[in-house]
């Protein structure tokens, strides 16, 4: 890359700071909170109208009949595109405009974006309305410094990563927006530190677990069947071969943080007996037995693992468990699965990130993999684009916190990234 391009470039985001901090706070205050899907549609017509103003073509698009959408809280999402003066590749940056509630413990405005020295707070700044904003200051830094270019940017503002992505990447993916023959290259501007490159993630599996028992009174239970017992029983084989079993499987990936690095089960939910009462409600429970008690489980696998082993683990596992207690009976049902995603080193968009993040920071960039999954699932799976990374501003451990904060220094060295990449890819 000519080192006078390379200065174009540096000005042009340099010139921009104060558009990155403003535009940042902006989307921040839209408190586009995910569930159940407020702001939507503003937000994405606030950027229509930003990239329509530098020269994108801009496309809304409504997730009509995805999981999510309804009257009352549409899923919009945002894709805009600039042309280049020939052919050449598309490069895509996706960013999330969903965020997760404040919650509890807040000592500033969860929508207010107090800018406080380098920092902005608010809720979605770092996971991710910093990496939308730096990769629109990147796209827009990019565009003038080198007007002549040769294929296509593309900025997409897409709804519900944060439930599963099915009413934003999901869609657009079934709809044809990340065919490999329209988009070539991704990135996702997820909070990985700016001197990573996220290659991919762990598999999930989502599944819920009822033991079934028989109803009778309190006070002589041997007439009924406690499935609140039997629960206990699959627990406690859980926690006796389950877990230790776990324990002795370890990936090549490299997930972060290490302890990411082995498979996990964790137990979100377990519901048993008589539903409960409203806060209003003074008086005493029924005296019954429980005839139904559910867990739901969520287990991250590693790319060396088969689904559909993980699925025999815990059947085997409850067949255990059947064979030990005469009256038990069981169902499993599964909620949601994601098979693990890693895009190789030697791909273009991760040879092209390493090299402009040595560029900007001076040191090698490192190279992780997520331990949740994010909207490259979709991308990978239902597009058929493996061309894909995760790579933004923002310290991951930092999203869905309280006081939740990004450096405006790491949004601008992110967006100097994003803009060499564009250069390496597109520049003629």
């Amino acid at each position: 890359m000519p080192a006078d391009l390379t200065a174009r470039l540096f000005a042009e985001i340099a010139a921009r700071r104060g558009d990155l901090v403003r535009l940042t706070q902006d989307l921040i205050r839209i408190p586009t909170v995910n569930p159940p899907g407020r702001n939507y549609l503003e937000i994405c017509e606030y950027l229509a109208e930003r990239l329509g103003r530098a020269g994108f073509r801009v496309d809304l698009v409504r997730a009509e009949g995805a999981l999510g959408d309804a009257p009352a809280h549409p899923r919009w999402n945002l894709v805009a595109r600039a042309e280049g003066g020939g052919a050449g590749d598309c490069v895509h940056f996706n960013s999330h405009h969903d965020v997760v509630e404040a919650g509890h413990g807040w000592t500033r405005d969860p929508f207010g974006a107090e800018l406080e020295g380098d920092r902005i707070y608010g809720r979605g700044d770092c996971d991710m309305k910093g990496g939308l904003a730096a990769s629109i200051i990147a796209a827009e830094a990019f565009i003038a410094a080198c007007p002549n270019y040769r294929g296509a940017i593309e900025i997409s503002a897409t709804a519900d990563e944060e439930s599963g992505g099915f009413g934003g990447v999901a869609y657009l993916a079934e709809q044809g927006w990340f065919a490999p023959e329209r988009v070539q290259h991704v990135i996702i501007p997820e909070p990985l530190h700016k001197d990573r490159i996220c290659l991919g993630h762990r598999g999930v599996w989502w599944a819920e677990i009822e033991t079934k028992g028989r109803i009778a009174h309190g006070s002589m239970p041997f007439l009924g069947d406690c499935a609140v017992r039997h629960m206990w029983a699959v627990l406690a084989e859980m926690e006796a071969v389950l877990f230790p079993l776990l324990a002795t499987k370890r990936t090549e990936m490299p997930v972060i943080p290490g302890g990411a690095r082995q498979p996990s089960l964790n137990i979100n939910a377990i519901h048993g007996g008589a539903a409960e009462q409203a806060e209003d409600y003074t008086g005493l429970p029924a005296p019954c037995v429980p005839d139904r008690c559910r867990i739901t489980i969520d287990r991250r696998f590693l790319i060396e693992e088969d689904l559909a082993g993980v699925k025999r683990e815990v059947a085997a596992l409850m067949e255990r468990v059947k064979a030990a207690r005469p009256s038990f009976d069981y169902e499993i049902r599964d909620l949601f699965e994601v098979q693990p995603v890693m895009t190789e080193r030697d791909a273009p968009v991760v040879s092209t990130t390493a090299a402009a993040i040595e560029r900007v920071l001076g040191r090698q960039a490192d190279y992780v993999v997520s331990p949740g999954t994010y909207d490259q699932k979709h991308i990978d799976r239902i597009g058929r684009l493996k061309n894909c990374i995760a790579y933004g501003p923002g310290i991951l451990d930092l999203a869905h916190q309280p006081d939740e904060w990004i450096g405006i220094q790491d949004m601008e060295d992110a967006a100097r990234v994003m803009a060499l990449v564009l250069a390496d890819l597109l520049a003629t």
